[in-house]
């Protein structure tokens, strides 16, 4: 056996060698020289199946063979606030201190499809993100920023295809080849009705509209992401870390069964789909979650679905920190815990990483606080000597043990929802938004009681508190800039030609066209927002929950 395992090894490491690493010292502070990987002396084969060789199959240890001493992973701040002008300076800002790529922020009206015009807007516009209406919102977000060189995330879901057209329209206006576009879109519309509520329609025409953007991109833009699963809203909710892993892995397997459904090939949608965890407070389990989603996904694909293509089963994940764990009392605190977080996702083998700002659970990130959350992921990267050795902790009794755990929880998990219908039949049920419940109805009993220790809420307290960090402020007149731009905007467009593009969507709601290229049409067109929600509801209708807890 130990001859095999060294076979093994010396295969691997063959191999790994022709993969450039970075221009940068991988040897410890002191001196001693880091091997790429590290590996037991004595395992059976059936363990050593299990875990695998890094960047090979099942990717238990890492899809990468020399992970970030190839690549670090992208250092990706979550940003949006006020006007587009005031979070393109942040924008700008962030690129000049060493973040590499972008990721937005919408407000709440952008969020659920309203103009900031609307009567349900009012209060609202520019203050939990940027506020975007239009597609001239848009050029003014991305002004003097080259999307073709910059990889750009968006955070939404219900409207995500719209402000993916706002987006196509600002790099066809500018001469940008859209195939050449880098970056990811949301657009996880299952997990908004399991756990962060803000959908328009309902679960069967929201599918159809994911489904028509994957066939999109597929042709048209394969560097590109149409949509992040996301497991860090369920995990925000309340749900365990398994729950998380196995609710938001199904969702994955359901967006990839309505493709194959349209017809589309199992090896071309599955590279395309990305994943988005949270890294909440136990550092051990979070790190064996990270591990046991690549293996389950690997496995699935392979066996259930019938991937051919080795893209298709290495799942690439964003991480967020948890803002959940963030407190207002003792707010400094709050670096502390990102720290910790980051560093598991680090570990973990994230592809890209957001850090909290310790000052989120008071206002949105003032520019200071978005330095130092920046700060902590340069810190790891280049101080630390974590990114020098690919997943360090692999072969940990206790790490492989959590990661075995997990992965057999997620697999009961899935057994349930399977049994009960399926994704769509038990978001209908309630199922998911009871069992979240649940959950967080425990941790919370856990708090109260003391039987969980949360410094500064529940023990370590300060009675004479005061919180002395800034705090970032929305301007007043944002709002009121917002509407006037909107407004016009429209009495310089063509209603006519306008009315014509709008009622090709709404036409094409009843029919099997794809909507993906009538809806940037009308964006390029100036149709707002709200108007292109409107001419789909027609046909789609709204979703109402009607679900007992």
């Amino acid at each position: 056996m130990k001859k095999n395992i060294d076979q093994n090894i010396k295969k691997w490491s063959e191999k790994s060698c022709d993969i450039p690493e970075r221009e940068y010292s991988f040897d410890s502070v002191s001196g001693n020289k880091v091997d790429l990987a590290y590996f037991p002396d004595h395992v059976s084969k059936d363990y050593l199946d299990s875990i695998g060789m890094p960047g090979e199959y099942p990717y238990t240890r890492s899809i990468h063979s020399n992970l970030y001493r190839g690549r670090l992973w992208t250092m990706r701040q979550f940003a949006g606030f006020g006007s587009p002008s005031e979070t393109n300076q942040r924008f700008k800002y962030l690129l000049s201190q060493g973040q590499n790529g972008l990721s937005v922020a919408f407000d709440m009206p952008t969020l659920m499809g309203y103009d900031c015009n609307h009567n349900l807007s009012k209060g609202e516009v520019g203050h939990c993100g940027v506020s975007i209406s239009t597609i001239e919102d848009m050029e003014i977000l991305f002004k003097d920023i080259d999307l073709s060189q910059i990889s750009v995330s968006m955070t939404i879901n219900g409207p995500a295809v719209i402000l993916f057209a706002f987006y196509i329209g600002v790099a066809l206006n500018n001469n940008i080849d859209i195939s050449n576009l880098r970056g990811t879109l949301q657009n996880d519309i299952l997990k908004e009705y399991i756990a962060q509520k803000e959908w328009i329609h309902p679960p069967n025409p929201s599918m159809r509209i994911i489904v028509d953007l994957f066939e999109f991109c597929s042709k048209k833009m394969k560097k590109y992401n149409p949509v992040s699963v996301s497991g860090y809203h369920i995990r925000e909710a309340g749900s365990s870390a398994s729950e998380e892993l196995a609710f938001t892995l199904k969702n994955g397997f359901t967006y990839l069964e309505h493709c194959i459904e349209r017809g589309m090939d199992v090896d071309v949608i599955a590279p395309k789909i990305s994943f988005f965890f949270n890294a909440h407070m136990d550092f051990f389990e979070e790190i064996a979650k990270y591990r046991a989603a690549r293996r389950i996904w690997a496995k699935e694909l392979k066996n259930k679905y019938k991937s051919k293509n080795e893209r298709s089963m290495k799942l690439r994940f964003h991480t967020q920190t948890a803002g959940f764990s963030l407190t207002a009392q003792q707010p400094e605190n709050n670096i502390t815990r990102t720290s910790i977080q980051a560093l598991s996702a680090v570990l973990g083998g994230t592809q890209s990483l957001h850090t909290n700002s310790m000052d989120e659970t008071l206002a949105l990130p003032s520019e200071k606080a978005a330095e130092i959350a920046l700060r902590t992921q340069q810190i790891l990267a280049f101080e630390t000597g974590v990114a020098n050795v690919v997943d360090p902790l692999g072969g940990s009794w206790y790490i492989e043990k959590l990661t075995n755990q997990i992965e057999s929880a997620a697999y009961e998990i899935f057994d349930e929802i399977d049994n009960l219908g399926g994704v769509i039949e038990c978001i209908e049920s309630g199922y998911f938004q009871n069992r979240i419940a649940n959950s967080s109805i425990d941790y919370q009993k856990k708090v109260d009681s003391k039987q969980r220790i949360i410094v500064g809420v529940n023990e370590f307290k300060k009675d004479d508190e005061k919180i002395d960090i800034p705090i970032l402020k929305i301007r007043k007149e944002v709002e009121k800039e917002q509407i006037n731009r909107l407004e016009s905007l429209k009495n310089k467009r063509d209603d006519k030609v306008l009315e014509e593009k709008l009622n090709l969507i709404t036409n094409a709601c009843t029919t099997k066209e794809n909507l993906i290229p009538l809806i940037i049409d009308a964006a390029r067109n100036f149709a707002s927002l709200g108007e292109i929600v409107e001419a789909m509801k027609k046909e789609f209708g709204e979703w109402t929950e009607n679900v007992n807890i």
